[in-house]
């Protein structure tokens, strides 16, 4: 029943074979089987993905049933229900993950010296459902979904670069302005061209003049502390090095709405005393680090 919960949810005998640390042999086998002994067609093959038939959709809702049934009782035995232990798993973007989800994490370690805990610190899309993960911390606009989304704040898309180079080179009054100024852009494939901005309540793609393209947003802060220009990154990468002087903020007026920050998760009934003790932990500090 494991095994076709986990190509029902994956979406695939190799997804589901990565999420059970299983052979893609054996999951296919085991699912042949069992459609074998019920003399019935579970899943509709295809070259890219595997779905469920009306017969496989019953009894795919019945499988979930008995196994959270059995995964209740044994962590019922297990006391995950009555103290906060086990293991959690968190994801975040890497660069709001590393400045605050970090620090949070390693507190929290020190309170709830029975849980363990796995980080996923990437700029990926995570599957987590394939991944097994808990909780996850979302920049942006959430699609719909049956997930739980608390909101603790937002980050903004800032423009800055150092003193020095603004004493230097001045700072552009207007977004247009940019076009005479040394830009900072973020790109792995080529340079950008252009960046958004609102003007007389507008979305706007403003040409600039990328001097240096970088990879990663770290990276052109750096540069931008180094004077080498004016970069455009997420306001939380840079806040640190603003607090310091290092850096300073410019064309304010002229920025896209702030993106929204979700911590998002499934809901668990009954819920494991480990997961709300992270929610409850994490949630009131992430909102005051992104005040």
């Amino acid at each position: 029943m494991s095994v076709i919960v986990a190509v029902t949810e994956t979406g695939s005998f190799s997804a589901a074979s990565r999420r059970l640390n299983t052979p893609v042999a054996t999951v296919s086998r085991t699912v042949a089987e069992l459609e074998a002994r019920l003399k019935a067609q579970l899943f509709q093959r295809s070259s890219r993905q595997m779905k469920l038939t009306d017969v496989g959709r019953s009894y795919i809702e019945a499988c979930k049933r008995i196994i959270g049934q059995v995964d209740d009782a044994e962590r019922e035995v297990s006391g995950e229900y009555r103290i906060p232990k086990g293991d959690l798993a968190v994801t975040s973007p890497w660069g709001l993950g590393h400045m605050h989800l970090l620090p949070i994490a390693l507190e929290f370690m020190d309170a709830f010296p029975d849980i363990a805990l796995r980080l996923v610190l990437t700029d990926r899309i995570v599957n987590t459902a394939e991944e097994n993960i808990d909780i996850s911390v979302r920049i942006g606009n959430l699609p719909d979904s049956n997930l739980i989304a608390t909101r603790v704040g937002s980050v903004r898309f800032v423009l800055c670069a150092s003193p020095g180079y603004v004493a230097k080179h001045g700072q552009p009054k207007v977004p247009a302005d940019l076009a005479a100024h040394d830009c900072i852009s973020i790109d792995s494939l080529a340079a950008q061209r252009n960046w958004k901005f609102v003007i007389d309540g507008r979305e706007v793609a403003v040409p600039i003049r990328s001097r240096l393209t970088l990879s990663d947003s770290e990276a052109a802060v750096e540069a931008a502390i180094a004077g080498a220009g004016i970069t455009r990154v997420m306001s939380y990468k840079m806040e640190a090095a603003r607090r310091a002087g290092k850096l300073v903020l410019m064309l304010e007026p002229f920025e896209q709405a702030p993106w929204p920050v979700h911590i998002v998760y499934a809901e668990r009934k009954p819920e494991p005393l480990k997961l709300r003790s992270f929610l409850d932990w994490a949630t009131p500090r992430l909102k005051e680090r992104l005040a």
